[in-house]
């Protein structure tokens, strides 16, 4: 979801018997948000609360498209990481890419959680809960390193000077969210008792660690804006990455208190079901401020040359967690306008996936998206 940044490093020799792929030298992480981009089509498709005639079809078929994205992307980075070790490492100490190793374990969730909502009408329910159990786990193992790592990292390798913050960092720390969204899904799976129990608090224990990572870079982030103005045209659509937060929190809180009157004590139960109202509605409705914002920048940058780069994946799985947000808000208010809400913003999400999809083919097709990147230019002075 973002151009990799100018690291110089030499290719490593291969052995004659193994032929050289230089276009994977240049594969960062930022390619698993293709993975999640269209993941996220097909299950906010399928939470919608309307139902619209072929719309559960189209949704299997994206979320079959997701499922072969994420095999393709998964053998492209294992290749990356074989042929082309020095520049992975790079990118882990490298500030402006570290960041987006929050992507994979994200797009694992994301499959995963589709294979149970819309992908067991092919594999069946069963087969269903044995993908999203080996992916929830992966991609939660995966998600909380990459939460203790990167940070660690920036600490103690990145050093990233004062006012410099940018949302993506946000994206190890919105890693634990999604696994607190998508782990409800199992809750009922699991025997009752402890184990329904113990699931159900580890995924609000992963909101809240969350949550609060967010809440403390959240103001460096929008310090960052207010001193040193709009982020750089190709950039810009990474402001959408703070949607990200606050759409997935919305959306735990309430497949949290859908799954809790099985799981826990009927006092806490109930307790968790106002809780997802009076947390979600707030956070909607800064969402909806952030994403009048953001939309507002991305104009002003398009009207200036903002061309395309993988930045564009922003608009997608942050978009798709707004639109499980309110799905979720109109579920337990009842309320046409959150009905509403989730269906304008899941056109703006179909709408947003569609063109980055076709842009990011003709990249390929054109080998502009894997090639080499080019020196930075000069740097301007800031405009209004």
């Amino acid at each position: 979801m973002a151009i990799l940044p100018q690291i110089r490093t030499p290719a490593p020799a291969l052995p004659p018997a193994l032929p050289r792929l230089p276009s994977l030298r240049h594969l960062g992480p930022n390619w698993y948000a293709t993975v999640m981009g269209t993941a996220i089509v097909a299950t906010a498709g399928a939470t919608l609360p309307v139902r619209l005639p072929g719309l559960r079809a189209a949704c299997v078929a994206v979320w079959a498209l997701s499922a072969v994205l994420l095999a393709v992307v998964l053998v492209a980075r294992a290749g990356h990481w074989y042929l082309h070790r020095d520049q992975a490492g790079a990118h882990l100490l490298d500030p402006a890419v570290a960041p987006f190793h929050g992507c994979p374990p994200m797009a694992l969730l994301a499959v995963g959680a589709g294979t149970l909502v819309v992908g067991r009408d092919v594999v069946g329910h069963p087969a269903a809960v044995a993908v999203h159990t080996v992916l929830f786990t992966l991609g939660t193992v995966a998600g909380l390193a990459a939460a203790v790592a990167i940070p660690y990292l920036m600490v103690v390798r990145h050093r990233p000077a004062p006012g410099t913050a940018s949302p993506v960092w946000l994206l190890p720390l919105v890693a634990p969210m999604v696994s607190a969204a998508v782990g409800p899904l199992l809750v009922p799976e699991l025997p009752p008792g402890q184990w329904r129990e113990s699931l159900l608090l580890a995924c609000y224990a992963m909101f809240g660690l969350s949550l609060l990572a967010t809440l403390v870079a959240l103001p460096l982030v929008f310090a960052t804006l207010v001193h040193r103005g709009p982020p750089p045209l190709a950039l810009t659509p990474t402001l959408f990455l703070v949607l990200g937060p606050l759409g997935q929190s919305t959306t735990a809180v309430n497949q949290l208190a859908d799954v809790a009157p099985g799981a826990i004590a009927a006092p806490y139960a109930s307790a968790l079901g106002a809780f997802a109202v009076l947390y979600g509605v707030p956070v909607m409705g800064f969402a909806l401020l952030w994403l009048a914002l953001s939309t507002a920048l991305v104009v002003r940058a398009a009207r200036r040359g903002m061309g395309f780069t993988m930045t564009w994946w922003g608009f997608t799985f942050p978009v798709g967690t707004c639109v499980t947000g309110a799905a979720g808000l109109a579920r337990h208010t009842g309320l046409a306008a959150f009905t509403w809400l989730a269906v304008a913003l899941y056109v703006l999400l179909v709408a947003a996936w569609a063109v980055a999809g076709v842009r990011t083919l003709r990249g390929l097709a054109g080998g502009a998206l894997l090639a080499a990147p080019r020196p930075p230019g000069p740097v301007t002075a800031r405009t209004t």
